[in-house]
């Protein structure tokens, strides 16, 4: 079947939170795809519109069937229907984790740069954030990342760390954890008495051939100590419908999480249909979107290649996340990217907003039509050589 990722959607004037900008501007921030989702989650979310009432949700078996499925078959991850607990979002479950898993005062362990949502959750529940800064190198002149490991030890041996938040696969990076990386992860939290909160949300949209192995699928180890977090929202677009899973063989530990999101966990009427649609009907309308945004992933390094050298993207193999070096040019991504905006409409991430080294980055989204890439691209150029022009920079 062929779908159409190259006509863009007129989102202005929707309430959408992406697009609430002025009219000249262009955003190119927020994990927001400029897509319209499956066709079979549509057809699915209309009919169940047309029943016309909309009272309180439960979850069919079709629900956990269609997560076990598909985290079987596309992450081989054996998931048992006991594990999984609905919630609202992945985001406000694992805020509730923190508050019933650890202590006000506690250390929460997180590698960084990582989703400035994460940062701000610990310490808005009187947490401290315990960052880990990876480490920067260069490869062929684009930087990678690798984990500082006695850090990273250092940092989870320490009194009063109970927890770890880990993104898989990598936001801001894009970066696929491989088994042997997390399963030495593992070992370090068990070995210090630290249970994981394993954030995959955006494991699904990955580079076509690639696949994105969960934390707690790693090994029995990692099984054991993790809570995941999983959604259909990221992959489909459908981050409105408020549609989440906590995953945790530990029954402990998804006892208490569960219970502690109590009311939190009532579903609106379109989650399940949504989510059954999208793990049942949607596989092939991901594969198509995973390849044309690993297109457009593509031309943004092409385009930097030809016409802006100086900035450098992070090699990714997932998520549609773009995380730009632009090193060369400053070391204050705040005040770049409020330049940008202000004199091209261009509006992106700094990547100060996701801690660790992100001051010389940006976060680039790639999930758009072609037309509003290259729209994208052409204000960035624009933007640079004004400010490289400006402050005396030379390209």
């Amino acid at each position: 079947m062929q779908f159409d990722f190259d006509t863009p959607v007129n989102r202005r004037g929707t309430d959408s939170a992406k697009w609430n900008v002025h009219p000249t501007e262009l955003p190119m921030w927020v994990a927001d795809m400029d897509f319209k989702t499956a066709p079979a989650i549509e057809r699915a979310i209309m009919q169940r519109a047309a029943e016309g009432v909309f009272g309180y949700t439960t979850f069919p078996d079709a629900w956990y069937d269609a997560y076990i499925h598909w985290w079987r078959d596309r992450h081989d991850f054996p998931i048992e229907r006991e594990w999984l607990g609905f919630a609202v979002g992945v985001i406000p479950a694992i805020s509730t984790a923190i508050r019933v898993l650890s202590e006000p005062g506690d250390r929460v362990v997180m590698l960084t740069p990582i989703y400035s949502a994460f940062p701000a959750i610990v310490e808005g529940n009187g947490r401290i954030s315990a960052e880990v800064q990876m480490l920067r190198t260069y490869e062929d002149g684009r930087p990678v990342y690798r984990i500082d490991w006695e850090a990273l030890d250092r940092a989870l041996a320490a009194d009063h760390t109970p927890l770890m938040i880990f993104c898989s696969p990598q936001n801001p990076t894009g970066q696929i954890w491989d088994r042997g990386t997390m399963a030495r992860i593992g070992a370090l939290c068990q070995a210090h008495g630290v249970t994981v909160l394993s954030d995959e949300i955006h494991s699904d949209i990955v580079m076509p051939g690639k696949r994105c192995l969960p934390f707690a699928a790693a090994n029995e180890v990692n099984l054991g100590l993790t809570a995941t977090f999983l959604a259909p929202t990221k992959s489909f677009n459908i981050m409105g419908l408020k549609s989440a899973a906590v995953c945790a063989a530990d029954p402990g530990l998804r006892g208490k999480i569960l219970s502690a999101l109590g009311d939190l966990a009532g579903a609106n009427a379109f989650a399940a249909p949504a989510t059954i649609a999208a793990f049942t009907e949607g596989g092939e309308w991901l594969d198509a979107l995973c390849a044309y945004i690993f297109r457009n992933k593509a031309r943004v390094d092409e385009f930097l290649a030809s016409e802006l050298p100086e900035i450098v993207s992070v090699p990714s193999e997932a998520t549609y996340l773009m995380w730009l070096d632009i090193g060369k040019i400053t070391g204050d991504s705040g005040e770049f990217y409020q330049y940008l905006r202000r004199e091209t409409g261009l509006y992106v991430c700094p990547g100060s907003w996701y801690r660790g080294d992100g001051a010389r980055f940006l976060r680039f989204n790639a999930a758009c039509p072609r037309s509003l890439l290259e729209d994208g691209l052409d204000r960035l150029k624009t933007g640079v050589r004004k400010y490289e022009a400006e402050h005396g920079i030379t390209p």
